[in-house]
């Protein structure tokens, strides 16, 4: 049962680095611009939000336009978010996928 024990020291040691790795995602802003600098968008790493920046000349604009551009500006940082994420965890956990349970 040694390989056992040394298993489960192998994913502690994981799940403090996932730890350390998720603290310093929250703490990671990423900035994202729609329209030409129009909008403005801020985001964590880990998918919060943190403020959005809309230029006043861009809301003269034709609504269903403004409505487009901030939904691409919004889905472009959630995405890069979870790129971001996804690419700092893959760090940590590229030669753990053949266990079930984990990533």
């Amino acid at each position: 049962m040694a390989g056992v024990g040394k298993l489960l020291k192998q994913a502690q040691k994981m799940q403090k680095q996932m730890e350390a790795i998720q603290a310093e995602l929250a703490e990671t802003i990423l900035d994202v611009s729609s329209g030409g600098g129009a909008v403005q968008v801020k985001i964590s790493a880990q998918g919060e939000f943190q403020s959005f920046k809309l230029d006043p000349e861009f809301l003269k604009e034709d609504a269903e336009f403004v409505e487009e551009t901030l939904l691409a500006a919004v889905q472009e940082a959630a995405a890069k978010a979870k790129e971001t994420s996804e690419e700092a965890m893959g760090a940590v956990t590229g030669g753990m996928g053949g266990f079930p349970g984990l990533m």
